[in-house]
């Protein structure tokens, strides 16, 4: 049996961070997902945020087109992850687990997905949002990548 995890934004956009102190574990999750090691599934929505960030980065790090940067890294990541549409049932548990937890709603999606297909949720790190909700997040089988 292989792991599976729901994956965060934060914990992909680590991967194209240079100086990341998480940048190896990304890159060591991705090529294990790249070689059936390990499964990895994203929300659709995880990429809506990852375009922006990641383009966000590149133009930082002063790349001149980062935007096709950023969908080049995009297509790159879809050969290695599976992406999830959001339907109706996750779309309502997110809803649920927001007004439980009150967190983001991307991050609500990752709780849901991670629910729905027997998965770890995997953010990079417990974000000042989550620290009120630390133990019953980690009693729902999240992982934080920074703890890894």
């Amino acid at each position: 049996m292989i792991d599976e995890y729901a994956v965060d934004t934060g914990v992909l956009v680590e991967y194209i961070v240079r100086n990341s102190p998480l940048r190896r574990k990304v890159s060591s999750l991705l090529n294990d997902a790249g070689r059936g090691r390990v499964k990895l599934y994203v929300p659709v929505t995880t990429l809506s945020e990852l375009l922006y960030v990641s383009s966000r980065i590149y133009t930082m790090a002063g790349i001149r087109d980062a935007n096709t940067a950023a969908l080049v890294f995009i297509d790159w990541l879809k050969t290695r992850v599976e992406l999830v549409g959001v339907d109706e049932d996750i779309a309502l548990r997110a809803g649920e687990l927001k007004k439980m937890y009150r967190l983001a709603l991307p991050d609500c999606i990752v709780l849901a997905v991670a629910e729905k297909y027997g998965a770890k949720p995997l953010f990079r790190k417990v974000e000042k949002e989550m620290a009120p909700y630390e133990r019953e997040l980690r009693d729902r089988g999240v992982v934080f990548l920074a703890e890894q």
